[in-house]
């Protein structure tokens, strides 16, 4: 009896330890996260097209000098970022309307390329 109130205890500790780790303070807003991955994941894609061109931009990491200059951009950190990441992984809630965002992003951003006059010479 006493092990089983050891381990409730044990796990009571935890989830209050978790719940701290990952305060909303240090998470970047939904908004500002929404246009951080939309970049990386243009970065990834570009990094994806090139290195089929290019086999030395795997062996060389360009992806991660990529994703610097995204944090850059942004004014972030890497460290803010993974941090604010994992705090999204951990909320199911507020990592749906962060991915809804991103798509709703990507569906203007697809319009605006359709929508995109052609000119002919």
């Amino acid at each position: 009896m006493r092990k089983f109130w050891l381990r409730l205890m044990a796990g009571a500790v935890m989830m209050i330890v978790s719940c701290r780790a990952g305060s909303k303070k240090d998470v970047l807003p939904v908004n500002t996260m929404k246009q951080v991955v939309w970049d990386m994941m243009k970065a990834d894609e570009w990094f994806l097209r090139s290195s089929l061109k290019d086999s030395l931009a795997k062996k060389n990491r360009e992806d991660i000098r990529l994703y610097e200059q995204v944090f850059a951009i942004h004014h972030i950190t890497r460290e803010q970022f993974y941090r604010s990441y994992r705090y999204y992984e951990a909320h199911p809630v507020q990592f749906k309307e962060l991915l809804d965002s991103i798509e709703h992003l990507s569906s203007r951003e697809q319009q605006k390329m359709i929508k995109k006059p052609v000119t002919r010479p």
